[in-house]
C-alpha cells in the first residue's frame, strides 16, 4: 500500500509518503533531491520528536534500487542533516514530550 501524504496549513512537517507492507512493515519516506534539498523549520521541529517515539524517516533521492535499499537499513534523514542544523537532543526532546503531555491533560 502506498499513500502520498497531503498537506494544509496544520500538518506541516509530514514526509512525502506513507508506505505499509504486509512482511516489511510501515515507512515514511521522504523524496529529496540529491543535491539541493532542505528540510522546513516543521520537519526539523517534529521529526526528532516522532523518533523518539519510535517512529522513522527515509528519505530517498532517486528511483533506484540503490535507493530503495535504504529502506531496509535504519531510518536515515539525520544523514542528510545540514552543517549548521541543530538537532535538538534528547534533554530537548523530552521537554517537548512533557509540555505536549500537560498541553493535553489541561485541554
Amino acid at each position: 500500500m502506498l499513500n502520498q501524504t497531503h498537506g494544509n496549513l496544520y500538518q506541516t512537517g509530514f514526509p512525502d509518503l506513507f508506505v505499509a507492507h504486509k512482511k516489511w512493515g510501515t515507512r515514511w519516506i521522504d523524496c529529496k533531491q540529491p543535491k539541493r534539498y532542505s528540510f522546513t523549520k516543521a520537519q526539523k521541529h517534529k521529526w526528532p520528536v516522532w523518533e523518539a517515539y519510535g517512529i522513522g524517516i527515509w528519505i530517498l533521492t532517486a528511483a533506484t534500487h540503490e535507493e530503495y535499499d535504504n529502506l531496509f537499513r535504519p531510518p536515515n534523514w539525520r544523514d542528510y542533516a545540514k552543517a549548521g542544523w541543530t538537532i535538538p537532543i534528547q534533554a530537548d526532546i523530552d521537554r517537548m514530550l512533557d509540555e505536549l503531555e500537560r498541553e493535553g491533560r489541561s485541554a
